[in-house]
């Protein structure tokens, strides 16, 4: 005698990571320094936007031009990340935009932030967004150093500093 046992179960169980929106990105290491990034560049740019008296008025434009528009685009990128856009369009290379992102953004909010310093005078407002855009750069200089650990994996930190300098003995012999 044999029998045969046909079970149907359709059950259609959801997890938290198929949902359109990320919550968990939130309480990430990188969602975290993207968040206070977003925060500080905004203080910075409130700061010197609401100033009275500047002092020079090129150098402070320049850190409200630079703040804002990586403001604008440090948080396209985290809703990209908590909406899973960049999952949609697999043709970009994300890891590697936002790394050249965070490095011309270092760079500059850096430069802005050292004018800002320099050419504050006696105005408080003008030298608080000078420091939250030094908040700001070193944040996002965090965040550049785990995008590229993050997107280029672990790798011996002597081989490719070796590698150059075998090239380079090589190419002069």
């Amino acid at each position: 005698m044999s029998h045969t046992v046909i079970t149907n179960s359709s059950t259609n169980t959801r997890t938290s990571g198929d949902g359109v929106l990320n919550m968990g990105y939130t309480r990430t290491i990188p969602g975290l320094l993207k968040m206070g990034q977003l925060l500080a560049l905004l203080i910075a740019f409130l700061c010197v936007h609401c100033a009275r008296g500047w002092p020079n008025w090129y150098a402070f434009q320049y850190f409200e031009v630079v703040t804002l528009w990586f403001f604008v685009v440090f948080l396209v990128f985290f809703l990209m990340h908590l909406f899973r856009l960049q999952t949609k369009m697999p043709c970009i290379n994300w890891p590697l935009t936002e790394f050249f992102h965070y490095s011309f953004g270092t760079v500059l909010i850096l430069i802005a932030s050292i004018i800002a310093a320099v050419k504050g005078g006696n105005v408080s407002a003008l030298a608080a967004g000078s420091a939250f855009g030094f908040i700001a750069t070193f944040l996002m200089a965090i965040n550049m150093w785990t995008s590229y650990s993050a997107s280029c994996g672990p790798h011996p930190t002597g081989s490719f500093v070796s590698k150059v300098l075998l090239f380079t003995y090589l190419t002069l012999m």
